[in-house]
């Protein structure tokens, strides 16, 4: 979901926009295993739409100041700073001039960059208005649209406003385990966040069951009108740690669990 950028980075919205990748999913028939690589085949294409550019990709990390060296970061760890004074709409704004800042808006951001929301035609423009510099809206709307269209949509089984069939829930969410500043200046900021996530449609006749994803989001960040901004972004699979055996739940835990359970603002 980079914005200009390398093609081997997925959005989940499937998001997993992404990639198949993770752990093993529950046994299930040849058939439905194909209809979940072909989802997943979407999604992908999708991603590598909505971040072509002009023929130019971006780096990640266009965003960051070309002087600043490469960093050696320390592990994340909880700081008990509170990271935003509020939210605008869907979107944590606020956050603080400096390496932990970059950090809790980056994770805020990939969590919205790979939500069910972007799925959702006047979500998105609200999400992309929230994350973006003001330079990139316009061409990141455009690109989000095209790639997230009616036709998409039908593929994954859902209407023109992104939502599932009656019975049916989509999921796409997604939890930061840990970020990573590579580079720090002033102005811009290069941040990577390690992510895992729950993708899918739960419902009994689902054809894209709900599974579960390991991937690495990049995001350039711009000091833009008191706030990091979204100018970049990529995806790409992993790390993904050794799956479990659990028992996976049936569709109607996964759209209860989904219900009841809000997610969280995310933050150093």
């Amino acid at each position: 979901m980079s914005l200009g950028d390398e093609h081997d980075g997925q959005t989940r919205t499937r998001l997993p926009e992404p990639g198949p990748g993770a752990g093993r999913p529950p046994a299930r028939s040849s058939r439905s295993l194909i209809a979940v690589v072909g989802v997943v085949v979407l999604l992908v294409a999708a991603i590598a739409l909505a971040n072509r550019g002009d023929g130019t990709p971006d780096s990640p990390s266009s965003g960051a100041n070309p002087d600043t060296p490469t960093r050696s970061t320390a592990p994340t760890a909880a700081t008990g700073v509170r990271p935003v004074p509020g939210k605008n709409g869907l979107i944590p704004t606020g956050f603080a001039r400096d390496e932990q800042g970059a950090q809790s808006a980056a994770a805020n951001y990939a969590v919205a960059l790979v939500s069910a929301d972007i799925l959702k035609p006047d979500h998105r423009a609200e999400i992309v208005r929230g994350l973006f510099t003001g330079q990139r809206v316009a061409e990141m709307e455009g690109k989000l649209n095209q790639a997230y269209n009616k036709d998409f949509l039908d593929k994954l089984g859902l209407d023109e406003h992104g939502n599932a069939a009656p019975g049916m829930t989509y999921v796409s969410r997604t939890a930061p385990v840990g970020t990573k500043v590579t580079q720090y200046g002033e102005n811009a900021a290069t941040v990577e966040v390690w992510c895992t996530g729950v993708f899918g449609t739960a419902g009994v006749s689902s054809t894209n069951p709900v599974t579960n994803d390991w991937f690495t989001m990049t995001l350039a960040l711009r000091w833009a009108d008191d706030d990091w901004k979204v100018d970049a972004f990529s995806q790409k699979e992993g790390p993904a740690p050794v799956n479990t055996d659990r028992t996976a739940s049936d569709a109607d835990a996964i759209a209860k669990a989904v219900q009841e359970f809000g997610g969280f603002t995310y933050a150093r």
